[in-house]
């Protein structure tokens, strides 16, 4: 459900995640992840977002906030575009993966998309910039069964690792303002020995139930 305003749509939705993983990269250990998102759309394209997330055993304490601004164009019949900055923030503790990006991708038919980002660290020491693509695959198996497969590329978030490769491939159920979905992940991502004993990878399933408003 979305709620309209004068000048758009307000949305959002609730989220227990079993971890916290971007890009194949763990940025939480394996503990149940509580997430709260907020958007705002309007009919000219835009898009505002904002989302926080704390572990469910500690919910004041956030461990990740995002903000982002987006805008779509329907390029064709077909295909459609998306351009998007994001601000990651982490509060407590991993302020390593403080970092802006941004992105442009292509979907064609809600069923294909891909896209290239650039990412840039706020306290890396050396290479700040860092480049990456991906590629996602989503198709409807039921009137609520989906298939999601998606792979990409990325310059690793440490020094001086090079470029690492993601994947995921995964099942997700929705009814009404209920998602259930299991991820498959994995990565060939390396990480320094001391990263390891704070964060000691991702797990190779990751579980999300989503209730949307």
């Amino acid at each position: 459900m979305a709620l309209p305003l004068h000048a758009g749509t307000l949305g959002g939705g609730i989220a227990l995640s079993s971890q916290l993983v971007d890009r194949g990269q763990a940025i939480t250990k394996a503990t149940p992840i509580l997430q709260g998102v907020l958007s705002w759309t309007t009919p000219d394209g835009w898009a505002l977002g904002l989302s926080a997330s704390a572990k469910a055993r500690s919910p004041g304490r956030m461990v990740e906030a995002m903000g982002q601004v987006a805008h779509y164009w329907t390029l064709s019949g077909d295909w459609s575009m998306q351009a998007s900055a994001i601000y990651y923030k982490y509060p407590t503790g991993n302020r390593f993966f403080d970092r802006s990006e941004g992105g442009l991708h292509w979907t064609y038919r809600d069923v294909l998309t891909f896209g290239v980002s650039a990412t840039h660290f706020t306290h890396a020491d050396h290479e700040r910039t860092r480049g990456g693509a991906d590629a996602n695959f989503h198709w409807p198996l039921t009137e609520e069964l989906s298939l999601s497969v998606g792979a990409g590329v990325a310059k690793s978030y440490f020094d001086p690792y090079p470029y690492y490769r993601y994947g995921h491939a995964g099942l997700a159920w929705t009814r009404g303002a209920w998602r259930v979905e299991l991820d498959r992940v994995a990565a060939d991502v390396k990480t320094p020995r001391y990263w390891r004993s704070r964060s000691p990878g991702a797990e190779p399933w990751v579980a999300t139930v989503l209730w949307s408003f």
